[in-house]
Protein backbone atom coordinates (compact mmCIF):
# COMPACT_ATOMS: atom_id res chain seq x y z
CA UNK A 1 0.00 0.00 0.00
CA UNK A 2 1.46 3.59 -0.79
CA UNK A 3 1.93 5.60 2.01
CA UNK A 4 -0.66 8.81 2.31
CA UNK A 5 1.13 12.21 1.07
CA UNK A 6 2.16 14.56 4.16
CA UNK A 7 1.03 17.61 2.70
CA UNK A 8 2.23 19.78 5.93
CA UNK A 9 6.30 18.18 5.05
CA UNK A 10 7.84 20.95 2.47
CA UNK A 11 9.44 19.59 -0.73
CA UNK A 12 12.66 22.52 0.26
CA UNK A 13 13.61 23.87 3.42
CA UNK A 14 16.26 25.80 3.64
CA UNK A 15 18.00 29.15 5.71
CA UNK A 16 19.22 32.19 4.54
CA UNK A 17 21.07 35.12 6.21
CA UNK A 18 21.03 38.80 5.76
CA UNK A 19 23.54 41.54 5.94
CA UNK A 20 20.78 43.64 7.56
CA UNK A 21 17.62 43.28 9.37
CA UNK A 22 14.30 42.30 7.49
CA UNK A 23 10.94 44.32 7.57
CA UNK A 24 8.48 41.66 5.95
CA UNK A 25 5.45 44.00 5.99
CA UNK A 26 7.28 46.71 4.73
CA UNK A 27 9.34 45.12 1.78
CA UNK A 28 6.21 42.62 0.78
CA UNK A 29 3.40 44.70 1.83
CA UNK A 30 2.84 46.09 -1.75
CA UNK A 31 2.11 42.13 -2.78
CA UNK A 32 -1.13 41.64 -0.63
CA UNK A 33 -4.22 42.49 -2.48
CA UNK A 34 -6.41 43.47 0.13
CA UNK A 35 -7.69 41.99 3.64
CA UNK A 36 -8.90 38.44 1.70
CA UNK A 37 -6.39 37.68 -0.40
CA UNK A 38 -6.48 33.79 -0.90
CA UNK A 39 -3.02 33.78 -2.46
CA UNK A 40 -0.98 35.38 0.93
CA UNK A 41 -0.65 36.14 4.39
CA UNK A 42 1.32 38.46 5.72
CA UNK A 43 2.65 39.30 9.79
CA UNK A 44 6.03 40.74 11.33
CA UNK A 45 7.52 37.84 11.42
CA UNK A 46 6.40 35.28 8.67
CA UNK A 47 4.51 35.50 5.57
CA UNK A 48 3.03 32.90 3.51
CA UNK A 49 2.63 33.41 -0.56
CA UNK A 50 1.14 30.90 -3.72
CA UNK A 51 2.63 31.03 -6.79
CA UNK A 52 3.22 29.81 -10.30
CA UNK A 53 6.84 29.37 -11.51
CA UNK A 54 7.90 27.85 -14.58
CA UNK A 55 8.40 24.23 -12.89
CA UNK A 56 4.66 24.67 -11.57
CA UNK A 57 2.65 25.78 -8.52
CA UNK A 58 4.18 26.58 -4.95
CA UNK A 59 3.99 27.59 -1.82
CA UNK A 60 6.45 29.36 0.11
CA UNK A 61 7.04 30.41 3.64
CA UNK A 62 9.27 32.54 5.63
CA UNK A 63 9.62 33.24 8.98
CA UNK A 64 12.27 35.65 9.98
CA UNK A 65 14.60 35.60 13.54
CA UNK A 66 17.05 38.59 13.49
CA UNK A 67 18.46 38.14 10.24
CA UNK A 68 17.90 34.31 9.58
CA UNK A 69 15.48 33.53 7.09
CA UNK A 70 13.95 29.97 7.58
CA UNK A 71 12.45 29.12 3.87
CA UNK A 72 10.25 26.46 3.32
CA UNK A 73 8.42 25.40 -0.11
CA UNK A 74 5.56 23.05 -0.93
CA UNK A 75 4.66 21.68 -4.54
CA UNK A 76 6.02 20.91 -8.30
CA UNK A 77 7.96 24.85 -8.11
CA UNK A 78 8.99 24.59 -4.65
CA UNK A 79 12.53 24.95 -5.53
CA UNK A 80 11.87 27.52 -7.98
CA UNK A 81 10.08 29.37 -5.39
CA UNK A 82 12.95 28.50 -2.75
CA UNK A 83 15.49 29.83 -5.25
CA UNK A 84 13.65 33.28 -5.97
CA UNK A 85 13.53 33.95 -1.81
CA UNK A 86 16.41 36.48 -2.15
CA UNK A 87 14.73 38.17 -4.84
CA UNK A 88 11.45 38.75 -3.61
CA UNK A 89 13.07 40.01 -0.25
CA UNK A 90 15.42 42.28 -2.21
CA UNK A 91 18.21 40.79 -0.49
CA UNK A 92 20.19 42.14 -3.15
CA UNK A 93 18.68 45.47 -3.63
CA UNK A 94 21.20 47.86 -4.13
CA UNK A 95 20.52 51.31 -2.59
CA UNK A 96 23.81 52.75 -3.31
CA UNK A 97 23.06 56.49 -4.50
CA UNK A 98 19.97 56.58 -2.36
CA UNK A 99 20.78 59.70 -0.28
CA UNK A 100 17.50 60.05 2.69
CA UNK A 101 19.04 62.83 4.63
CA UNK A 102 17.49 65.09 1.77
CA UNK A 103 14.28 65.68 3.69
CA UNK A 104 14.18 65.04 6.89
CA UNK A 105 10.90 63.08 6.95
CA UNK A 106 12.58 60.46 4.41
CA UNK A 107 15.80 60.48 6.83
CA UNK A 108 13.68 59.44 10.08
CA UNK A 109 11.98 56.98 8.36
CA UNK A 110 14.30 55.40 7.12
CA UNK A 111 16.42 55.28 9.97
CA UNK A 112 12.87 54.00 11.49
CA UNK A 113 12.41 51.14 9.11
CA UNK A 114 15.72 49.85 7.44
CA UNK A 115 14.50 46.56 6.89
CA UNK A 116 12.45 47.77 3.82
CA UNK A 117 13.60 47.39 0.66
CA UNK A 118 12.70 46.70 -2.95
CA UNK A 119 12.10 42.75 -3.43
CA UNK A 120 10.81 41.37 -6.92
CA UNK A 121 8.60 39.01 -8.11
CA UNK A 122 9.90 38.39 -11.27
CA UNK A 123 6.57 37.42 -12.44
CA UNK A 124 5.09 39.45 -14.82
CA UNK A 125 1.18 38.27 -15.59
CA UNK A 126 1.33 37.36 -11.86
CA UNK A 127 1.49 41.40 -10.94
CA UNK A 128 0.02 42.63 -14.13
CA UNK A 129 -3.58 40.64 -13.41
CA UNK A 130 -4.21 42.60 -10.31
CA UNK A 131 -2.88 45.82 -11.32
CA UNK A 132 -4.82 45.61 -14.38
CA UNK A 133 -7.91 44.91 -12.08
CA UNK A 134 -6.94 47.50 -9.79
CA UNK A 135 -7.17 51.00 -12.92
CA UNK A 136 -9.71 53.66 -12.29
CA UNK A 137 -11.74 51.88 -9.28
CA UNK A 138 -11.91 51.36 -5.59
CA UNK A 139 -9.36 49.31 -3.79
CA UNK A 140 -13.02 47.24 -2.66
CA UNK A 141 -13.51 46.45 -6.05
CA UNK A 142 -10.50 45.01 -7.18
CA UNK A 143 -10.07 43.34 -4.11
CA UNK A 144 -13.07 41.32 -4.72
CA UNK A 145 -12.95 40.91 -8.43
CA UNK A 146 -9.50 39.29 -8.03
CA UNK A 147 -10.71 37.28 -5.10
CA UNK A 148 -13.28 36.06 -7.23
CA UNK A 149 -11.14 35.43 -10.13
CA UNK A 150 -8.53 33.63 -8.14
CA UNK A 151 -11.16 31.24 -6.62
CA UNK A 152 -13.08 30.28 -9.70
CA UNK A 153 -9.99 30.27 -11.75
CA UNK A 154 -7.21 29.78 -9.82
CA UNK A 155 -6.28 26.44 -8.31
CA UNK A 156 -5.72 25.48 -4.51
CA UNK A 157 -1.96 25.54 -3.50
CA UNK A 158 0.04 23.00 -2.48
CA UNK A 159 1.19 22.99 1.07
CA UNK A 160 -1.18 22.95 4.43
CA UNK A 161 -2.65 26.72 4.57
CA UNK A 162 -5.22 26.34 2.15
CA UNK A 163 -4.06 29.27 0.02
CA UNK A 164 -4.69 30.02 -3.88
CA UNK A 165 -2.45 29.63 -6.77
CA UNK A 166 -3.58 32.50 -9.14
CA UNK A 167 -5.09 31.23 -12.48
CA UNK A 168 -1.99 30.80 -14.86
CA UNK A 169 -2.19 32.73 -18.46
CA UNK A 170 -3.46 30.17 -20.41
CA UNK A 171 -6.36 29.34 -18.29
CA UNK A 172 -7.12 33.62 -19.15
CA UNK A 173 -6.59 33.35 -22.16
CA UNK A 174 -9.13 31.16 -22.43
CA UNK A 175 -12.16 32.30 -20.55
CA UNK A 176 -15.16 33.36 -22.48
CA UNK A 177 -15.83 36.55 -22.23
CA UNK A 178 -18.80 36.34 -20.24
CA UNK A 179 -17.22 35.02 -17.31
CA UNK A 180 -15.64 38.26 -16.34
CA UNK A 181 -19.18 40.12 -15.67
CA UNK A 182 -19.87 36.89 -13.39
CA UNK A 183 -16.96 37.86 -11.45
CA UNK A 184 -17.90 41.53 -10.73
CA UNK A 185 -14.93 42.42 -13.60
CA UNK A 186 -15.89 44.95 -16.72
CA UNK A 187 -15.75 43.05 -19.99
CA UNK A 188 -13.01 45.78 -21.20
CA UNK A 189 -10.56 44.64 -18.49
CA UNK A 190 -11.87 40.92 -19.70
CA UNK A 191 -10.61 41.51 -22.75
CA UNK A 192 -7.45 43.17 -22.05
CA UNK A 193 -6.71 40.69 -19.33
CA UNK A 194 -7.32 37.85 -22.36
CA UNK A 195 -5.15 39.79 -24.82
CA UNK A 196 -2.21 39.64 -22.16
CA UNK A 197 -2.19 36.43 -21.15
CA UNK A 198 -2.22 35.01 -24.80
CA UNK A 199 1.26 37.35 -24.88
CA UNK A 200 2.30 36.14 -21.59
CA UNK A 201 5.12 34.43 -22.56
CA UNK A 202 6.92 37.00 -24.24
CA UNK A 203 6.42 39.53 -21.59
CA UNK A 204 8.01 36.94 -19.09
CA UNK A 205 10.88 37.05 -21.14
CA UNK A 206 11.79 41.03 -20.65
CA UNK A 207 11.89 39.92 -16.72
CA UNK A 208 14.86 38.14 -17.35
CA UNK A 209 17.85 40.36 -17.36
CA UNK A 210 16.14 41.19 -13.21
CA UNK A 211 16.88 37.43 -12.90
CA UNK A 212 20.49 37.57 -11.29
CA UNK A 213 21.67 38.58 -8.43
CA UNK A 214 21.50 42.41 -8.04
CA UNK A 215 19.40 42.56 -10.78
CA UNK A 216 16.63 44.93 -9.92
CA UNK A 217 15.02 46.96 -12.03
CA UNK A 218 16.93 45.90 -14.82
CA UNK A 219 14.83 45.70 -17.75
CA UNK A 220 12.14 47.94 -16.31
CA UNK A 221 12.43 50.60 -18.95
CA UNK A 222 11.78 47.67 -21.69
CA UNK A 223 9.04 46.38 -20.01
CA UNK A 224 7.17 49.02 -19.06
CA UNK A 225 7.54 50.01 -23.15
CA UNK A 226 6.10 47.31 -24.49
CA UNK A 227 3.30 47.10 -21.46
CA UNK A 228 2.48 50.73 -22.64
CA UNK A 229 1.62 49.61 -26.43
CA UNK A 230 -1.58 48.09 -25.03
CA UNK A 231 -4.87 50.14 -24.98
CA UNK A 232 -5.79 49.81 -22.32
CA UNK A 233 -2.28 50.32 -20.11
CA UNK A 234 -0.62 53.75 -19.34
CA UNK A 235 1.91 54.72 -16.86
CA UNK A 236 0.03 53.74 -13.51
CA UNK A 237 -0.36 50.39 -14.73
CA UNK A 238 3.22 50.04 -16.40
CA UNK A 239 4.95 51.44 -12.91
CA UNK A 240 3.24 49.08 -10.34
CA UNK A 241 4.43 46.34 -12.41
CA UNK A 242 8.00 47.12 -13.01
CA UNK A 243 8.46 48.07 -9.22
CA UNK A 244 6.76 44.81 -8.20
CA UNK A 245 7.79 42.39 -11.03
CA UNK A 246 11.53 44.20 -11.61
CA UNK A 247 12.49 46.17 -8.22
CA UNK A 248 12.36 48.71 -10.38
CA UNK A 249 13.53 51.85 -8.18
CA UNK A 250 12.28 54.68 -9.84
CA UNK A 251 8.63 53.44 -10.36
CA UNK A 252 6.29 56.00 -9.62
CA UNK A 253 2.95 55.50 -10.25
CA UNK A 254 1.20 58.19 -12.00
CA UNK A 255 -2.51 59.33 -11.83
CA UNK A 256 -2.63 57.09 -9.01
CA UNK A 257 -5.94 58.63 -6.53
CA UNK A 258 -3.93 58.88 -3.74
CA UNK A 259 -0.41 59.15 -3.87
CA UNK A 260 -0.02 62.82 -4.75
CA UNK A 261 -1.26 63.69 -2.28
CA UNK A 262 0.16 61.30 0.35
CA UNK A 263 3.86 62.34 -0.80
CA UNK A 264 2.66 66.22 -1.04
CA UNK A 265 1.30 65.85 2.56
CA UNK A 266 4.74 64.08 3.76
CA UNK A 267 7.17 66.55 2.07
CA UNK A 268 5.72 69.20 2.27
CA UNK A 269 2.95 69.54 4.49
CA UNK A 270 0.85 69.89 1.63
CA UNK A 271 -3.09 67.90 1.94
CA UNK A 272 -3.84 68.08 -2.08
CA UNK A 273 -1.64 67.60 -5.27
CA UNK A 274 -0.85 67.10 -9.03
CA UNK A 275 1.35 64.37 -10.27
CA UNK A 276 3.02 67.54 -11.38
CA UNK A 277 3.53 68.66 -7.91
CA UNK A 278 4.56 65.15 -6.90
CA UNK A 279 7.37 65.00 -9.45
CA UNK A 280 8.74 67.87 -8.81
CA UNK A 281 8.99 66.80 -4.68
CA UNK A 282 10.35 63.36 -5.16
CA UNK A 283 12.89 64.69 -8.17
CA UNK A 284 15.79 64.92 -5.39
CA UNK A 285 15.69 60.58 -5.30
CA UNK A 286 15.64 60.69 -9.29
CA UNK A 287 16.57 57.20 -9.83
CA UNK A 288 15.55 56.14 -6.37
CA UNK A 289 12.06 57.47 -6.00
CA UNK A 290 10.34 54.28 -5.53
CA UNK A 291 12.13 54.00 -2.58
CA UNK A 292 10.99 57.22 -1.27
CA UNK A 293 7.71 56.50 -1.83
CA UNK A 294 7.40 52.78 -0.28
CA UNK A 295 9.04 54.32 2.50
CA UNK A 296 5.44 57.20 2.84
CA UNK A 297 3.71 54.27 2.14
CA UNK A 298 4.50 52.01 4.60
CA UNK A 299 4.70 54.94 7.36
CA UNK A 300 0.72 55.22 7.25
CA UNK A 301 1.22 58.75 6.28
CA UNK A 302 -1.88 60.51 5.06
CA UNK A 303 -3.73 63.90 4.18
CA UNK A 304 -6.58 64.56 6.51
CA UNK A 305 -9.74 62.91 4.08
CA UNK A 306 -11.66 65.56 2.58
CA UNK A 307 -15.34 64.07 2.13
CA UNK A 308 -16.74 60.67 1.95
CA UNK A 309 -15.29 57.69 0.06
CA UNK A 310 -16.07 56.59 -3.11
CA UNK A 311 -18.90 53.76 -2.74
CA UNK A 312 -17.56 50.61 -4.54
CA UNK A 313 -20.04 49.06 -6.98
CA UNK A 314 -20.55 45.66 -7.87
CA UNK A 315 -21.67 45.23 -11.57
CA UNK A 316 -23.21 42.00 -11.22
CA UNK A 317 -25.53 44.08 -9.64
CA UNK A 318 -26.22 45.96 -12.93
Amino acid sequence: MTAALDVAAPTVSRMLESDRPVDLRGTLGLLVRGGGDPTMRLGPSAAVRASTTPNGPATVELRVDGRAIRVRAWGAGARAAADAVPALLGLDDDDAGFDPTRHPVVARLARSRPGIRLGRTLAVFDTLLPAILEQRITGTEAYRGYRRLVRDHGSPAPGPYALWVPPIATVVAELPSWIFPSTGIEPRRGALLRRIARDARSLEGLADPARGSGGGGRGASELASRLRRYPGIGAWTAAEVTHRALGDPDAVSLADAHLPHVVAWALAGEPRATDERMLELLEPWRGHRARVVRLLEASGLTPPRRGPRIAPRDIREI
